[in-house]
């Protein structure tokens, strides 16, 4: 190879691993505000009973897609390393035998639990005793192979293929939400459950006008919800 040559190799050289490190450089940063905005919002939990709108619209911060499409469009400039990796979290169903965290979790035909996996990029299982809603069937299924998780008690699995440089960052937005949603709220305080509920209301056309008031019989703290939970397994 000529010098002429060698040097414009170099040169090109130079500016795609330029390329690389402004990249990795943005996917950094994006995942750096993502944690900041994680403690903000639980330095925020406290004030959550009068500030509510500055909680929730916190919380839409999280749960919408942190610009995605950025960093799939730098995934080509990334380090090109895609690894896989899976974290557990344990429901607290011996504290709380009585509360409906499967229901919680899916919300209205699994729409709840869909967004949370696409805001994330990964992917929740809820598994376990109880993770099928027809008892029954679970029985018939426990023991046979691919159900084994029936006979451990009810959790979620998460599981992340993403690139290496915010996988882990994913995922820990993932258990920040999940974990959330996972803490009992009461009835009065729960705006999440509130909108769930709207959200059952308006894809059955039973939507009421604003002002109306909600059934005191429906509780987040209850299984008798008036609605079927998402297909989980089986």
């Amino acid at each position: 190879m000529s010098s002429v040559g060698l040097m414009a190799y170099l040169r090109s050289q130079s500016h795609h691993i330029g390329g690389l490190s402004s990249a990795s450089s943005a996917l950094v940063e994006q995942e750096q505000y993502l944690a900041e905005l994680l403690e903000e919002r639980s330095k925020l939990k406290p004030f959550m009973p009068v500030l509510p709108h500055c909680y929730r619209l916190l919380n839409q911060g999280l749960t919408e897609p942190l610009s995605n499409q950025n960093w799939r469009s730098s995934q080509s400039s990334s380090s090109g390393l895609i690894v896989r990796r899976t974290i557990r979290i344990d429901i607290p169903v011996d504290l709380f035998p009585s509360y409906n965290f499967v229901g919680r979790l899916l919300g209205p035909r699994g729409n709840s639990l869909k967004r949370v996996e696409a805001s994330t990029d990964c992917r929740v299982l809820i598994r376990g005793h109880g993770s099928i809603k027809d008892p029954t069937k679970e029985e018939m299924m426990r023991g046979k192979p691919g159900y084994e998780h029936l006979n451990e008690p009810l959790h979620l699995i998460v599981e992340a293929e993403l690139p290496v440089e915010i996988i882990d960052a994913r995922l820990m937005q993932a258990r920040e939400i999940l974990e959330d949603l996972l803490k009992p709220v009461d009835e009065s305080q729960d705006f999440y459950k509130k909108q769930q509920l709207r959200e059952l209301a308006l894809l059955n056309g039973t939507l009421r006008e604003e002002g109306s008031q909600m059934s005191g019989s429906v509780s987040p703290f209850h299984n008798n919800l008036g609605m079927k939970r998402a297909k989980t397994q089986g």
